[in-house]
């Protein structure tokens, strides 16, 4: 085993309750990570839960996902050849990793070693041109001749193009459902591809899950996490590829675009970009010259986020005066949480617990950059 596939791995049991937790109602990646630092670990979580959710002024109890669910979700994965990857796992993701809560827990199927390739995005119109789908695979093609992988939505247009072009080096297939339900029906063929060659698929979301319109913008954040740049090679004015590069912006990766004509509808998305500082981009030179800095930089892993992970101290549970100060302190609009600590002058692991309680009872929405607000019955 080489060095980067060595490393701390979750036990079996871990990982049931692990997929357990994250599949639990009002459980999100932020939130997760919370219960592991408060519990010390996930199945501790789980059997805190209920107290957590009565203390957070819960109107009912929420669903707490079973045992025999965690385990026929770790069967229908098994049936597929796909596997889970905890975060902190050396098969995780490890641009996906650096960005603000990441999901603590991924499906793959296909090979993990592509994650370890530096990753590009390519993105663009469903309907795209002609010219534009050409484009798109001969930027895959060079890029991944150039040692890098892949990395689109599996979508019509663009993202079909991009990954055929790349099957030979390696692409990566960010779903919007669970990973037996690929979407859409036409790429089936290209979605074994995919995963039975050089390339992976992914998803953060259950078996079974079959892909909403509102799951399609979590899709395109997890693209933009993965990669180093994003790519959008035609995109009209309102457009799925347009939130992944503003996703994109938002996470720090470059954002690179191809001018077209203004005649063209499919181009005014990706002028847009241009005209706000996206990277213009004729050639996979320009992809390539802007990520060359950023591949040969050092890579910080970071700490692994494993159970246990955080030796928290004991707080006693916050009183009705201390929830009340918060709640008071909250409203419709996101706040800083550090500006609610500083304010209430609460102690900041007290304040978390108190965040962490409305949460889990559904009265509490996170935000971007560490805001919260209260959510209104």
């Amino acid at each position: 085993m080489s060095d980067e596939r060595k490393g701390i791995r979750l036990s079996d049991s871990q990982r049931l309750s692990w997929l357990r937790l994250i599949r639990s109602e009002n459980v999100g990646p932020a939130t997760f990570r919370e219960l592991i630092a408060h519990c010390g670990s996930a199945a501790d979580a789980l059997e805190m839960l209920p107290e957590l959710v009565r203390r957070g002024g819960a109107r009912r109890q929420i669903r707490i996902a079973s045992l025999d669910d965690a385990e026929r979700e770790m069967q229908a994965a098994a049936r597929l050849g796909a596997f889970f990857v905890g975060i902190g796992e050396p098969d995780y993701p490890r641009y996906l990793r650096q960005c603000d809560n990441p999901p603590p827990l991924v499906a793959i199927k296909g090979n993990p070693d592509v994650f370890r390739l530096p990753p590009v995005a390519i993105v663009g119109a469903r309907n795209a041109s002609l010219v534009g789908i050409k484009f798109a695979r001969t930027l895959a093609r060079e890029l991944g001749d150039a040692g890098y992988a892949i990395i689109s939505g599996l979508a019509r247009g663009i993202d079909t193009a991009a990954h055929e072009a790349s099957l030979d080096h390696g692409t990566v297939a960010v779903m919007a459902g669970g990973l037996d339900l690929p979407y859409p029906p036409e790429n089936i063929e290209l979605y074994k591809a995919i995963a039975s060659r050089n390339g992976a698929a992914i998803s953060e979301m259950p078996f079974g899950w079959e892909p909403r319109a509102k799951d399609f913008p979590r899709r395109n954040r997890i693209i933009a996490a993965l990669s180093l740049g994003l790519v959008v090679v035609e995109a009209a004015e309102r457009s799925g590829s347009l939130i992944s590069a503003r996703l994109a912006g938002e996470l720090g990766r470059l954002v690179f675009a191809v001018p077209g004509s203004p005649l063209d509808p499919r181009a005014k998305g990706t002028n847009d970009l241009l005209k706000n500082g996206a990277i213009v981009t004729t050639c996979s030179e320009d992809i390539i010259a802007g990520l060359t800095p950023l591949v040969e930089r050092p890579h910080f892993e970071g700490p692994a986020f494993l159970a246990p992970e955080t030796d928290f101290p004991s707080l006693h549970p916050p009183d009705e005066s201390d929830r009340d100060r918060i709640v008071n302190l909250l409203g419709p609009v996101p706040v800083e949480i550090d500006d609610l600590i500083r304010t209430s002058e609460l102690h900041p692991s007290l304040v978390m617990l108190i965040l962490l309680e409305l949460d889990l009872a559904g009265r509490l929405q996170r935000h971007s950059g560490g805001y919260v607000s209260l959510l209104y019955p």
